[in-house]
Order: C-alpha cells, then sequence, then structure tokens
C-alpha cells in the first residue's frame, strides 16, 4: 500500500517509515504537521494514511480534526489514527464512516497485529483498540439504549466494534460461534438496527447509533 504518515515525534514517524517499508509497503510521504499532512494526502493520493492526533500547530487534537477533513474530501480513503491518547470528539464520526482504525500507541505490542490491523483497515474494515471500544459505548446520556443489553450482550457488541469476526469474538469470549450469533442477532433487535451478515456494516450500524449517544465538546482522554 502507498502511505502517508503524519507524526511529529521523529523517531516514532522513522520507526513506522522502517516497519513499513521492511513489510513490503511505500511510504511516499512522512510529515509532523497536520497542514502538511493534508497537503501531503492531495499530492500523492495513498492508498491509506496513518495519523497521530497531537500534532502540531496546537497539539491538541490537530491530526483528528485532519482525519475528518481528509475524510471530508476523500469519504473512501482508509484512515488510521495511531496516538497515545483516546479522543472521542471526532473519533465516532470517522468510525461510523468505516475504512477506519484506532490504535493506542503503548497498546501496540506485537507488529505483525499492528500490521494486520493496518491490511484490514486499507481494505475497508476496521481496528479498534479495546480502550477507544470503550470510551465509545461508555454512556454518556442517562437513557442509553445498550442499557437494554445483557452484560454478555454488552461483552458481544465490544468484540463487534473492534472489528472482530463472530469467529473471533467466540474464541476471545470461550463461547461457540452459533452462541455469538445469537447474542448478535439480539443485539440487533434491541438496538432496533437491521440484520446484516455484513461484518462490517454491523459494526457501522452499532457505531452510527452511538454517535447519537454521544456528546461532549471536549476530547476525553485516558
Amino acid at each position: 500500500m502507498r502511505v502517508v504518515i503524519g507524526e511529529d515525534s521523529a523517531l516514532m514517524r522513522e520507526g513506522i517509515v522502517r516497519l513499513l517499508i521492511d513489510a513490503g509497503h511505500d511510504v511516499v510521504a512522512k510529515v509532523s504537521d497536520a497542514s502538511s499532512l493534508l497537503d501531503a494526502v492531495e499530492e500523492f493520493e495513498p492508498d491509506i494514511v496513518i495519523i497521530d492526533i497531537r500534532m502540531p500547530p496546537d497539539m491538541t487534537d490537530d491530526g483528528a480534526r485532519a482525519a475528518r477533513e481528509i475524510r471530508r474530501r476523500d469519504p473512501d480513503l482508509p484512515i488510521m489514527l495511531l496516538s497515545q491518547h483516546v479522543e472521542t470528539r471526532h473519533s465516532v464520526d470517522l468510525a461510523t464512516s468505516g475504512s477506519f482504525g484506532y490504535l493506542l500507541k503503548d497498546r501496540v505490542l506485537d507488529i505483525d497485529d499492528f500490521l494486520d490491523a493496518l491490511q484490514r483497515v486499507g481494505a475497508g474494515g476496521t481496528a479498534l483498540d479495546p480502550e477507544v471500544v470503550a470510551s465509545l459505548l461508555r454512556p454518556s446520556r442517562r437513557h442509553n439504549r445498550t442499557d437494554m443489553l445483557t452484560p454478555r450482550e454488552q461483552d458481544v457488541l465490544a468484540q463487534m466494534a473492534e472489528g472482530r469476526s463472530n469467529r473471533a469474538i467466540a474464541r476471545t469470549l470461550h463461547l461457540n460461534e452459533r452462541t455469538v450469533e445469537s447474542h448478535i442477532r439480539s443485539i440487533l433487535t434491541r438496538l432496533d438496527l437491521a440484520d446484516s451478515h455484513d461484518d462490517h456494516r454491523r459494526v457501522l450500524a452499532v457505531l452510527t447509533y452511538l454517535r447519537a449517544t454521544t456528546q461532549g465538546p471536549s476530547p476525553s482522554q485516558y
């Protein structure tokens, strides 16, 4: 894949570049601030963009805002946020539009897992760190439809939001696949979401609902 990287830390940026080159990817641009990132994406038309959230000039959520602008310009371009912080103000909208990943730097413990996640996002899927999922699922209003789910359905929903297949959910939660399928049907019914055999569409449907129930103008950080 042709990759553009937006990362202000020189050591982190060069490390990602070397990792991707060794894995056979083509890094077409590497930049350190949000403005240069937007210019590089427009110039090089990459297959995927890797973005840190805190970048110059403001060092707040510049990367996340740049990601939203990139998605506005090109709705189909895959985006991978790679950060030390959980930001929900912009990431919910990004997640609902698909081809999106959000991993936390300190929790990327296996290089192959990271490369697999990058490939999944590049192919139109999702890859969300569990801490990010927990922030998206955290009720922000007194009434939330997810309150109607059983604890086990909440567990399955969180796994769905991470982009896991039914088989992976079953393995993680120590269930059989038929039980997982039953939980998913129940979740979709309780949340009044249309059933689908497309795992990606199910994730988007769940996150679309979460977007409607997530509020707060300031980024959440954990």
